[in-house]
């Protein structure tokens, strides 16, 4: 990509806006050999970063040609690693947060192309959306009128397709770095009017988290992280109404997950460790014993973690001893 001769940099710079002319030159010199160099993906961040002014055809060139260096020419070709992923994260998140619409969507379109990405800029795009719902601020919240503290669907939605992300090509269980951002959020939301499918969501990760510490294969997270088709259908939407609605679309939550014998770990074991390698990272999983401490924290049960426990009771498998002295302590309080 001859992106450092089509366009003139500094010129574009000192005027302070993108024209659809330089949109289509960047282009241009984009298809011709569709190579992108880092000096030239720097160059394209230099320019959104420059320019208040943008042509609307330039956020979809921003996105396809950082994406496309970040998965496709950067090594190893079509994953994401550590590095590269703070070289993003450097770029776009100021003080930790991301500040434009545009930006945001290439953090999660460079997350949907990788086959795998490391954990960390999967936490950092679950932070977004944990920023925004507790604060009210960011591009999420940008010409919406929705309430601090309160989560609602389209959160949900771009909190499972994060989720998902990261699953790639393996049966990878939830995280627990992905759980932490869960928790904070079903922390600090737990009297707030939620959307339903937050409980819906947050149930299922966290269920997730418990039967891969138990020692049950999870399966792929489209499966595991599904939305229940209860959440369309009008009808009581009480705390009550919700978790009896619940309790008839999880009931074959468990059907997916099967017990493993410490044969099957070990030789499950390489498909985590193919993703440390290649995105050289650890992938940190979700143990009993945090899960344990971490459910109730304060010694404060949240409703849907209340949901999580009475639907762990109903069900009975066979989880970790920790958690299931948790269970059945906070069920014999209610």
């Amino acid at each position: 990509m001859a992106v450092l001769s089509a366009v003139s940099i500094a010129e574009i710079k000192a005027r302070g806006s993108i024209k659809d002319a330089d949109v289509l030159k960047v282009r241009r010199s984009y298809y011709d050999d569709g190579i992108i160099t880092a000096e030239e993906a720097e160059a394209i961040f230099a320019l959104n970063d420059a320019c208040p002014v943008q042509d609307p055809a330039w956020a979809d060139c921003f996105i396809e040609t950082i994406t496309d260096y970040l998965v496709e020419q950067a090594e190893p070709r079509g994953y994401l690693t550590a590095e590269n992923a703070q070289w993003l994260i450097e770029r776009i998140g100021k003080d930790g947060r991301v500040d434009s619409k545009t930006e945001l969507e290439l953090l999660g379109n460079v997350l949907d192309k990788a086959r795998w990405a490391p954990q960390s800029l999967v936490r950092f795009a679950l932070e977004q959306v944990r920023d925004a719902v507790l604060d009210g601020t960011g591009p999420l919240r940008s010409g919406k009128k929705l309430e601090p503290g309160v989560v609602s669907e389209a959160d949900v939605d771009l909190l499972r397709r994060i989720l998902y992300s990261f699953g790639g090509d393996g049966n990878i269980a939830v995280t627990r770095a992905e759980a932490e951002v869960l928790f904070d959020i079903n922390d600090a939301t737990a009297e707030a009017d939620n959307h339903p499918a937050w409980t819906d969501l947050f149930v299922k990760a966290i269920a997730n988290c418990v039967m891969a510490a138990s020692g049950y294969a999870a399966p792929p997270r489209e499966i595991a992280l599904a939305r229940d088709a209860w959440l369309d259908r009008r009808g009581d939407l009480s705390l009550d109404g919700m978790l009896g609605n619940m309790a008839s679309g999880l009931k074959g939550l468990f059907a997916g997950y099967s017990e493993q014998t410490g044969e099957e770990r070990a030789i499950a074991r390489p498909t985590q460790q193919k993703i440390e390698i290649v995105t050289h990272e650890a992938v940190t999983a979700a143990e009993a014993a945090w899960l344990a401490e971490r459910i109730g924290k304060d010694g404060k049960i949240t409703p849907t973690e209340r949901a999580l426990l009475a639907f762990l009771k109903a069900e009975s498998p066979s989880i970790d001893p920790a958690l299931r002295q948790l269970v059945d302590k906070a069920t014999a309080a209610a």
